[in-house]
């Protein structure tokens, strides 16, 4: 494992108050928001977790982990991440704490790791937060590796979420290259799949293809093109993931064990050659249609459902950032099947990455930007 050189944390030094501050307030459709800026400076942030101190861990694209104090403070880089490809849409992507940080200190990431020559691919790391003024990662160990490891700087995904088991799903890219993409249908391939794994790496037995000679074990579901966000459903505590479509067919999903969601062989999408896809069909028999999906394409990223208090109103909605068309998206349910959709702070012009909502009930948004920003959404009193 090659590390980056170490990093001082010296919150003293870093930024006091946010370099360019928001606090507006929004008028909704079922309530008034205030939206403000907790953070910024940070530079392609991608993910975001909540330390049980108090603090967040924010990933930034060009393979850096800091710590943002709830008062806005941002912390130099912590020692022990892995070198990244940062490169295209590579880099240090999702963060994610072990069910039991608490106890072991463990945290997960995901990134675009190197391999010879041009080839590179997506991999996950687990490493132990140490508690110190200089906090850093010790005992780093990959505990997933996406195989095979291909030349494309595109569609590396990928979301990290546990389940209420203990397991580790992984929602992965196709790597986008016309050469590479049918591998979404190929179970020899990570690519464009779901995966999931136990924390440590190991292969759980009930995976829906474990036994098979011709099949990877670690894979879930598959016929994925570029999936960014994914939550677990606070009800049914099912996962969901959402996925890039090319030129429309943005989709939201529920993946099950073993099923297909038809990449590249279907899609409510067309080419960015305005060609069609695949078959040219939006649905197919043994294919499975998404719950949801957007034409044109919003550009879907990081999404999460929204359980808390804090804004009663919203609860049960599930919130979905947007990078092509930039804003909040926030979805109402009938059962399983959307019900209604509003789009929030579209007049921002952000692209947002990351959507969690945190321990105090807030939504806390992150801004893909050079000079990106951790954004807090809470009731307007």
């Amino acid at each position: 494992m090659i590390f980056r050189p170490a990093f001082a944390l010296t919150l003293a030094a870093t930024l006091a108050a946010p370099a360019f501050a928001l606090d507006k307030t929004y008028a909704t459709e079922e309530t008034e928001i205030r939206v403000e800026t907790l953070a910024a400076g940070l530079n392609r942030p991608w993910g975001l977790a909540f330390l049980p101190d108090g603090n967040f861990l924010v990933t930034e694209r060009p393979g850096f982990l800091r710590i943002v104090t709830p008062e806005g403070r941002v912390s130099d880089a912590i020692y022990g991440v892995p070198e990244v490809v940062a490169q295209g849409q590579g880099g240090l992507l999702d963060v994610a704490l072990d069910p039991d940080f608490a106890e072991n200190r463990l945290i997960y990431l995901s990134y675009a790791e190197k391999g010879e020559g041009r080839l590179n691919g997506t991999a996950v790391v687990r490493g132990h937060l140490t508690e110190s003024m200089s906090p850093q990662l010790q005992d780093v160990e990959v505990v997933f590796r996406q195989r095979p490891k291909v030349d494309s700087n595109l569609h590396f995904g990928s979301r990290l979420v546990f389940d209420r088991e203990g397991h580790l799903f992984i929602a992965l890219g196709e790597r986008s290259k016309a050469n590479l993409r049918t591998q979404a249908q190929d179970l020899d391939s990570h690519l464009g799949k779901v995966v999931r794994i136990f924390p440590d790496g190991s292969v759980p037995e009930d995976n829906p293809f474990v036994g098979r000679d011709d099949a990877l074990p670690e894979i879930w579901s598959y016929g994925h093109r570029n999936q960014q966000g994914a939550a677990l459903h606070p009800e049914t505590g099912n996962l969901w993931t959402n996925e890039h479509g090319p030129r429309g067919g943005d989709e939201l999903n529920i993946p099950e064990a073993g099923k297909n969601y038809g990449w590249p062989v279907v899609s409510h999408g067309l080419n960015y050659n305005f060609t069609p896809v695949g078959s040219g069909k939006k649905s197919a028999p043994g294919m499975e249609d998404p719950v949801h999906h957007w034409t044109p394409s919003i550009g879907v990223s990081g999404m999460t459902f929204y359980t808390g208090d804090a804004i009663p109103e919203w609860k049960g909605n599930l919130f979905v950032g947007g990078l092509a068309l930039p804003g909040l998206y926030r979805l109402t349910f009938d059962g399983d099947k959307v019900a209604g959709e509003e789009v929030l702070l579209a007049d921002l012009g952000k692209r947002i990455r990351d959507v969690r909502q945190g321990p105090d009930g807030a939504l806390y948004l992150l801004t893909d930007a050079p000079n990106g920003e951790l954004i807090r959404i809470v009731k307007a009193e």
